[in-house]
């Protein structure tokens, strides 16, 4: 079984679940995820683990993610997309001036309201099933971060902007709260995905060029971990899965025996526990 990570540009029109699907059949596993869903429209960085750096998944989900959009202003559609049904046009008449007041005062965090066409979960079923059921249901809202928000251009009713925020951030809904801070609407035209954590788009393979040769990243390749060499006593308990009692503060640690790497170990409740061999 291959055990790595890929750092995947996904193409437009692809759900993040189809890719990993695709992935599933050229590495002939069934042990694959994605740390972060982007919409069929959307393109860019997506990380996906196989094998045990499934494990992974989690704590790379929780990184930073910064994108590149484009929203519309004037149209409303049902899912803040393109991809969407029309709600609503109107005619817009808002200053360049105001647009890029409302950009450099937007709050650093808010809530933000889910959209209805996202894959959110309420009593267990999730949002887009509600929504093409036509049944009404509270959507939740979620504490956000804007972390950073920079206009690229405006050629009005269009307006690109560069912005990192925090995990669990829609941009689609970003784009409805900025346009009605400007008493109007507004829908997503584009999003590309370009950095999420330390990954870069710089980095990642377009997912037509990938087959069962392309090399996996290890945990040597992305993470810069502590490396702990132990004592031969130590060793045989890391060959068994064992915990070990470690004065280390590090919450993630490399285990080496003779310098060679051997194990991932994660502290919890004061001892490291085995994760994952090397």
């Amino acid at each position: 079984m291959k055990n790595g990570i890929l750092l995947v540009d996904k193409p437009k029109d692809l759900t993040s679940r189809q890719v990993v699907n695709q992935l599933c059949k050229i590495y002939k596993t069934k042990k694959v995820g994605h740390t972060g869903t982007l919409d069929p429209l959307a393109t860019g960085v997506l990380i996906v683990c196989l094998g045990t750096y499934t494990k992974f998944v989690s704590a790379i989900s929780a990184y930073d993610k910064e994108y590149v959009a484009t929203m519309q202003f004037g149209i409303l559609t049902d899912t803040l997309d393109l991809e969407g049904n029309i709600l609503k046009e109107e005619k817009v008449n808002i200053s360049e001036k105001e647009i890029r007041q409302v950009f450099d005062d937007y709050p650093k965090t808010y809530w933000q309201t889910v959209p209805k066409y996202s894959a959110v979960k309420v009593n267990g079923k999730k949002l887009y099933e509600y929504a093409r059921e036509n049944k009404e249901v509270e959507l939740p809202k979620r504490k956000v971060e804007i972390k950073k928000i920079e206009i690229l251009e405006i050629n009005k009713p269009y307006v690109t902007f560069k912005v990192i925020v925090s995990k669990g951030t829609y941009i689609r809904s970003l784009i409805l709260d900025l346009a009605k801070s400007l008493n109007t609407v507004a829908t997503m035209v584009s999003l590309r995905r370009i950095r999420q954590g330390d990954f870069s788009i710089l980095n990642c393979i377009p997912l037509a060029k990938i087959n069962e040769n392309t090399p996996l990243l290890l945990v040597t390749d992305l993470f810069a971990y502590l490396k702990v060499e132990v004592s031969e006593k130590d060793y045989k308990k890391v060959l068994n899965g064992n915990t070990l009692n470690l004065t280390n503060d590090d919450l993630r640690i490399i285990v080496t025996y003779k310098h060679k790497d051997v194990a991932l170990y994660e502290k919890k409740e004061g001892c490291y526990h085995f994760l994952m061999k090397l």
